[in-house]
């Protein structure tokens, strides 16, 4: 079976958090902290809203690449995996978007 590149990208992701800064983006990130994460990760979110906008499909296609990086960046941070987000995903399947909007604590 051939390797997922989200899970090759989650392993290198997870395995450079820890390296040294001035040669790892990821690692440059982490050591900038959570909130710093979050707001690359709000930045790349805008940024593909913005290609969607102006029908940028090439735009987009690399936007989406970003935000899931810094996505995937930010789950590591929180020490969550994408099998988590796998399990949630499964856990919401067959439930209509209302349905599982509205059964959220408010």
């Amino acid at each position: 079976m051939a390797t997922d590149i989200l899970d090759t990208l989650e392993a290198t992701i997870r395995a450079r958090r820890s390296a040294d800064p001035s040669t790892s983006y990821v690692a440059k990130l982490t050591h900038k902290g959570r909130a710093k994460i979050a707001q690359k990760l709000g930045e790349e979110a805008v940024e593909a809203a913005i290609a969607a906008v102006q029908d940028d499909r090439a735009g987009l296609t690399g936007e989406a690449a970003d935000l899931i990086f810094h996505l995937l960046v930010l789950l590591a941070d929180m020490g969550l995996t994408l099998d988590d987000v796998r399990a949630e995903l499964a856990r919401r399947e067959g439930v209509s978007g209302i349905d599982e909007k509205a059964s959220r604590p408010t």
